[in-house]
């Protein structure tokens, strides 16, 4: 009896240290919104609900799921592939031309790493409607304009400065209600993504150099990269937005590829190509003076010959972290517009084998999941701003526990 007492009792205190150890753990959350931006989506997060920069590492990895050896980020609020495994940080902003201070964080899946390299044009998307509903934006009736003459449609400007680039970046949205808030509902229709939205428009101000200072990092249109296993391979190294490696599909031995044959899941299917582009990534990285350890910055872009339709200018397909993209990252169709108007680049060679007559100005891209536009307003040979039309939705708004 006496022994069966002693366990129970031990027992007891096992179960009593447990359980305030789970209770210590619930406490670990923090509030956040959940959103999609563009084909992407992720937490968006307020700066001051999490610890100071230096520590975000020992919150945000186990917030999405990271690391999970098996690569599906059950534990967490990440979805398992690079552009479902992201967060947007912001805060109200103390620059004269920003509302908001806007920082993208990519949360890498396998290991606990977060980068913080470059921006996500789609979830950018997601940080002007989020911040004007959350009460980041001052002054807010100042920032709303009729769109119609009868004032049935209302749209609001937030000015985004992100971080990660040191940009500034236009956001335009419809809102509606009183006082107005972001409203999704709308007729626009955007290439992988369900359904019909509200637009939301883009203006990249002064985009070129986001990471590097220049457009056109090496100087050049065109660089011949050298590879680990001695080979070269032609590519166009262009920094506008995000930067980017940009090669043809037949330079890589690959013959008449079309969209229907080198899809995504073509490419991800051969481990050795994969490992080949990464190497490709790599020597263009550290040619345009960045790490090429960094797996975001630059990401690898593939272009086809043949565009494939008489309404496409260019059609590509991109990886990112070592994953081919469902659609194109915003940013990169950005930097891929504005190369195809930059004279030599290898976009602006097979942009003008594609359409000849349209060898300035907005930029049709097509990708695995339809096609994009890109505008941009050019001064003096100076690019003033880069934009796109994306949507965005949010999602779920509580309490995220890591």
């Amino acid at each position: 009896m006496g022994r069966f007492t002693h366990t129970y009792q031990a027992l007891s205190r096992s179960i009593t240290a447990k359980s305030f150890s789970s209770t210590v753990n619930a406490r670990r959350s923090f509030p956040a919104l959940f959103v999609r931006g563009g084909t992407s989506n992720g937490l968006v997060i307020q700066r001051r609900h999490l610890p100071p920069q230096d520590q975000w590492h020992t919150v945000l990895p186990a917030a999405m799921g990271s690391p999970d050896p098996y690569g599906r980020q059950l534990n967490g609020m990440g979805g398992g592939i690079s552009s479902t495994s992201k967060i947007c940080v912001l805060a109200p902003s103390t620059r004269p031309d920003a509302d908001v201070d806007f920082t993208f964080v990519q949360v890498r899946i396998k290991d606990s790493v977060l980068d913080l390299a470059g921006n996500c044009g789609n979830m950018s998307s997601a940080v002007g409607p989020a911040a004007w509903n959350e009460g980041l934006v001052t002054d807010q009736a100042a920032k709303v304009r009729d769109v119609d003459e009868k004032g049935e449609y209302q749209e609001a400007l937030v000015r985004v400065f992100n971080t990660n680039t040191s940009k500034i970046i236009h956001s335009r949205f419809r809102v509606s209600g009183d006082p107005p808030t972001y409203c999704h509902e709308g007729g626009y229709e955007m290439d992988g993504v369900p359904g019909t939205q509200s637009r939301i428009m883009l203006s990249f101000l002064n985009p070129a150099g986001a990471k590097t200072g220049k457009a056109l990092p090496t100087g050049n249109a065109i660089d011949l990269l050298t590879l680990p296993d001695g080979s070269r391979i032609e590519a166009s190294l262009v920094d506008v937005s995000n930067p980017g490696v940009f090669v043809r599909i037949d330079d890589l031995g690959i013959k008449d590829a079309s969209p229907t044959t080198f899809t995504p899941q073509a490419v991800e299917s051969d481990p050795a190509f994969i490992a080949r582009l990464e190497a490709i990534r790599q020597a263009g990285a550290a040619k345009m003076g960045l790490d090429p350890k960094t797996e975001s910055v630059p990401k690898i872009i593939l272009l086809f010959s043949d565009s494939g339709s008489p309404d496409i200018d260019i059609r590509c397909l991109a990886l990112s972290m070592r994953q081919a993209h469902k659609a194109v990252p915003s940013t990169l169709a950005l930097c891929l517009g504005a190369a195809a108007n930059m004279p030599g680049t290898i976009p602006a060679q097979l942009r003008s084998a594609g359409r000849k007559s349209h060898g300035s100005g907005p930029v049709v891209i097509g990708h695995p999941s339809g096609m994009v536009e890109i505008g941009a307003t050019t001064e003096n040979g100076r690019i003033v701003s880069a934009d796109l039309l994306r949507t965005a939705r949010i999602l779920m708004k509580g309490q995220v526990y890591y």
